[in-house]
């Protein structure tokens, strides 16, 4: 798969970095996303489309992208209203601002966490909080809300998506050495 790299113009704010991972998305929707995401990032983008084997009619994609930081939440909100489409977003870590990982599908919505320098998702201690105290309460286990916390019920349903054509690179995102 063809990656495709651009740089957004970048005034005051920090400049960061990352990759939009496309996994689905119909055919009639491709040229809207590339339109939403010219929009964010303040310059055209025409992304290298392959058909995607793990859904029948549906089309990947991948961009790296250069850009102010928050340009990973603003893309994500730009995307995340269209039912039928599924992506990951990253956004590098900065010296002035954390890291993120955005990841959506139509079933369960918007995944957001922070990720430290190595790429772990970093869970602030008042989510811990509130998941050992909804597990005491015998709502859920801790451990179903760990997992929630992590972003499992979506790398569960994007794995699948994950896995590109024949020939093409795979990245795993949940997995940090």
């Amino acid at each position: 798969m063809k990656e495709v790299t651009v740089t957004a113009r970048t005034a005051t704010r920090t400049a960061t970095r990352g990759v939009l991972y496309v996994h689905s998305a119909p055919s009639a929707l491709c040229p809207h996303i590339e339109w939403a995401v010219s929009g964010v990032l303040g310059m055209p983008v025409n992304l290298d489309w392959t058909p995607q084997p793990a859904q029948s009619g549906s089309y990947r994609a991948e961009l790296s992208w250069s850009g102010e930081a928050g340009s990973a939440a603003a893309i994500a909100s730009a995307l995340r209203g269209w039912n039928h489409l599924r992506f990951e977003i990253t956004e590098e870590p900065t010296s002035t601002s954390e890291g993120v990982r955005f990841s959506f599908t139509p079933a369960l919505g918007v995944f957001h966490a922070v990720t430290g320098l190595h790429g772990d998702i970093m869970i602030p201690e008042d989510r811990l909080k509130a998941a050992v105290v909804k597990a005491a309460l015998g709502d859920t286990t801790l451990l179903i809300e760990i997992d929630k916390l992590l972003g499992k019920p979506w790398d569960d349903e994007l794995e699948s998506f994950r896995y590109a054509g024949d020939g093409a690179p795979v990245r795993w995102l949940h997995q940090v050495v």
